[in-house]
């Protein structure tokens, strides 16, 4: 969806002086009377975008608080901006520094675990989960109708496991908006998905998107580390190493010290789901906190070579499955087989590839290989899909 053309922009009546982006002399200031608006490109590229962000937010009705950090090199741009509430109840203002549920976002960081583990030879992609999961697991899984034995560490990282979504079943939603303060465990959500839903396909046969898949991903890289799943993303991917000062998976450790408080993000009925225990969403397909700024730092690390010692890695985590179907369930909207790969969406657009991945409470974060440009984005509204979409699609039109 392509934004409105006539969003709002800031014209605003000024004789302040505006350096030239090239460092040449500026020139005075045009008396306030004769002053006109500036050609597009003679604007500060950062004015343009908080500009496009506050019209944009003002036209499309979103009532969260709204973040987003644009990164492109080869315009020596590295921004954030900001608005809206971060708490509507004090009238905290949002800010790029309140972090955020990231929850689906959290796929890639532990897809990018698994794949390290891959590397150092302490996993195999193409090996059973029966071979890397406690009994107990495996157990729950065969007594659901599935073959854990044929299952590939491949087929959950690119959701061709044919396991149900435990995220999906009715029931699940029930009885977290029932009691939002219970404490979830990683079995709790295996039963759910083992009881309300059945096999999707065989093994590699169709793609379905499944939550179920990435916190069996958690279990194996706690079990291979011996480890907390924080413990374990963090020490195979190296946080400090990229910078991560605001990002950490709630409540299975501290906050970082200084960082403020999460900002407050709602359901799609416009529930505030701030005091909602995060073990509903914790355990591998999601858990992670933080901020737009920290996003982009370790969406830019991914792709540009930082994370892996071997090059070749990410390759891999970007291959595909061949003769992989749709799976029957699939809505007319859902993106086709293909598009998911290991933690991460591959949308090729007219002229632009986008990388990245999305998160229910209305996070994304992308990377452009053809502009050098990470975009990410919170919108703290879950169902606003097509908002995230116009934003990042207007960044795009802004650095072309």
């Amino acid at each position: 969806m392509r934004r409105d053309d006539d969003v709002a922009s800031d014209d605003t009546a000024s004789t302040a002086t505006t350096p030239p982006r090239d460092g040449t002399t500026p020139v005075a200031p045009v008396p306030e009377e004769d002053a006109a608006e500036p050609p597009a490109e003679q604007v500060p590229i950062e004015e343009q975008l908080q500009s496009f962000l506050e019209g944009s937010v003002a036209v499309m009705g979103l009532d969260a608080g709204v973040a987003l950090h644009v990164d492109a090199p080869a315009l020596g741009l590295d921004w954030e901006g900001a608005v809206g509430l971060a708490d509507p109840v004090t009238g905290e203002v949002m800010t790029p520094a309140h972090p955020v549920r990231l929850a689906s976002n959290t796929k890639t960081y532990v897809a990018a675990a698994v794949l390290r583990l891959w590397e150092q030879g302490r996993i195999d992609l193409d090996e059973p989960i029966a071979s890397y999961l406690p009994a107990e697991s495996v157990a729950a899984l065969e007594r659901g109708g599935y073959r854990p034995e044929l299952i590939t560490v491949r087929h959950l990282l690119t959701h061709t496991s044919g396991l149900f979504d435990y995220a999906a079943a009715l029931e699940w939603v029930e009885a977290v908006v029932a009691d939002p303060t219970h404490r979830w465990t990683r079995a709790d959500q295996l039963e759910v998905a083992v009881e309300n839903g059945d096999p999707i396909g065989e093994p590699g046969a169709v793609y379905h998107y499944s939550d179920t898949g990435y916190i069996l991903l958690g279990q194996m890289l706690e079990d291979l580390t011996d480890s907390t799943l924080a413990e374990a993303v963090w020490s195979l991917i190296d946080r400090p190493r990229l910078g991560l000062t605001a990002t950490w998976f709630e409540t299975l450790e501290p906050r970082p010290v200084g960082v403020l408080d999460r900002a407050h993000q709602f359901g799609i009925d416009g529930t505030d789901t701030t005091a909602f225990d995060p073990s509903f969403d914790l355990w591998g397909g999601g858990g992670i906190v933080a901020t737009v700024g920290d996003l982009a730092r370790f969406t830019r690390a991914l792709f540009t070579g930082e994370v892996y010692d071997d090059p070749a890695t990410l390759d891999t985590m970007l291959t595909t499955l061949d003769g992989v179907r749709a799976a029957p369930d699939a809505r007319p909207g859902d993106l086709p087989p293909g598009v998911y790969r290991m933690g991460v969406f591959v949308i090729a657009g007219d002229d632009v590839t986008m990388h990245g991945h999305g998160g229910f409470w209305g996070t994304w974060a992308t990377w452009v290989p053809e502009l050098d440009l990470v975009i990410t984005l919170t919108v703290n509204q879950a169902g606003a899909e097509e908002q995230m979409l116009a934003l990042q699609e207007g960044v795009l039109t802004l650095v072309r």
